[in-house]
């Protein structure tokens, strides 16, 4: 076989093998970087150390808590009506654009943070999460329009094990001017401009990456409900459709149940996300290790999100998602007994194995229960969903850390959301669901 030949038949098996399909991932690899080094890696430790180092550790970690809370909040009402709007006016991408615009210079206006800083810290953190996640709503909607029902899981799983390589990628480089300063020129530096400078590149990385998406994937076309007058005010129909599309989803029963069980699991898997790095400093574990970990999870993450998907064109999404939500119990109680930079590199390993397979095949099986024509809409109910769970794990590390001086307890009892959803999860009816949404996109025509 040609080595041309045989570089076909593996994107034929990752599904990556259409332009459009490369161009979506690649934003994966673009956004990863927000979310590796802004929300889990380098930046929580800075508003820990740094902002927050007048206020003490435990006040500083409730006050990344609370910064959390409140980012969610605004993206949880944002997003249904920036996914409707998007829909009705055919402008995924113009959307996805300014978001990824907006995100990535506050981004870049991280750099101007100095000591005790608190208040412009999580000013300038909320404004990008705020950002990150709204593009994730529009970059969520284009799946179902350029991957069919045999490709989904596999292109989701594919963009998710490619964002982790790359959000790896540059955590490593930053690791790199973090720790040898010198390495890069900035001997006599103050000790914060390496971090800084690392904040900024993600700005860059950001923007850069993005491009593929918007040179190869196409708009998708405008699709009307037969009873829907064409020339109708974007603004009114948005209004409209947001209100029917909330009370549609009771009609698409596996869809909103599937969102249900998504919001207990995914509580507790966004939780972990956020509050390792703050954990981890809490308990007195150096940065340099912290940050190690994280790069254990990027790079355990690749080849196990590829293998996961591997595994649900087997035994199907819904299946390989409650068998992540095992792992994730587990990795609850070892965060309760974590002492040593040891114990936290094991949490890592498991963290990779099943952080980007659960997020992947959740967003690849919430596209197979609804119809494509209002993936805007209905991916922006699921942002909503997913963000209230983002809201709720944050907010109560800070209660408990309130209430025991501690976030031992609060990483404990994560643990709830996971056998909560996993067990609704467990009643999703996978075939019903599909077979509606189908029908559905049949009974819509193309503007």
């Amino acid at each position: 076989m040609s080595a041309q030949g045989g570089s076909a038949t593996l994107l034929q098996r990752l599904a990556l093998h259409r332009p459009e399909l490369r161009a979506w991932a690649m934003y994966d690899w673009a956004l990863s970087a927000v979310q590796t080094t802004v929300m889990v890696a380098v930046f929580p430790i800075f508003y820990i150390q740094v902002a927050g180092a007048d206020a003490g550790g435990t006040k500083a970690a409730q006050g990344w808590s609370l910064s959390n809370g409140i980012a969610v909040a605004i993206v949880a009402i944002l997003s249904p009506i920036l996914g409707t709007f998007a829909d009705v006016v055919a402008a995924k991408k113009k959307l996805l654009a300014a978001w990824t615009l907006a995100g990535a210079l506050a981004c870049a206006a991280m750099v101007l943070i100095q000591r005790g800083d608190l208040l412009f810290a999580s000013a300038m953190f909320i404004l990008v999460a705020i950002a990150a996640s709204a593009a994730a709503v529009f970059y969520d909607s284009l799946l179902p329009h350029i991957a069919s029902s045999a490709e989904i899981d596999r292109v989701s799983t594919a963009a998710f094990a490619i964002g982790y390589l790359g959000g790896g990628a540059l955590l490593a480089a930053q690791l790199a001017l973090i720790a040898n300063p010198g390495w890069f020129g900035l001997e006599g530096a103050s000790a914060t401009l390496p971090v800084r400078l690392s904040l900024i590149s993600v700005a860059v990385w950001w923007i850069l990456f993005s491009i593929p998406l918007f040179r190869r994937v196409p708009e998708p076309p405008r699709r009307l409900e037969e009873d829907e007058p064409s020339g109708k005010n974007p603004l009114s129909v948005t209004v409209t459709r947001l209100y029917e599309t909330f009370h549609e989803l009771r009609n698409y029963k596996q869809a909103f149940l599937m969102l249900v069980a998504f919001v207990l699991y995914n509580d507790g898997i966004a939780t972990i996300q956020r509050m390792a790095a703050a954990y981890g400093t809490e308990l007195g574990i150096a940065r340099e290790s912290l940050i190690a970990a994280i790069l254990i999870v990027q790079f355990v993450g690749v080849p196990a999100t590829f293998l996961f998907g591997a595994i649900a064109g087997v035994i199907g999404a819904k299946r390989t998602i409650l068998v992540g939500l095992v792992v994730y119990l587990g990795i609850s109680v070892v965060g309760y007994f974590m002492k040593t930079a040891a114990h936290f590199y094991l949490l890592a390993g498991m963290v990779g194995l099943v952080q980007g397979a659960t997020q992947a095949l959740s967003r690849s099986l919430f596209a197979t229960l609804i119809p494509r024509y209002k993936s805007g809409e209905f991916f922006g109910f699921y942002s909503v969903f997913g963000k209230f769970a983002g809201v709720l794990g944050p907010f109560l590390f800070a209660v408990l850390i309130g209430a025991t001086g501690s976030s031992r307890s609060a990483i404990l009892a994560v643990s709830v959301f996971f056998i909560v959803g996993g067990t609704l999860l467990l009643f999703v009816n996978v075939e019903e669901g599909t077979r509606k949404a189908e029908e559905a996109d049949r009974a819509t025509h193309v503007v």
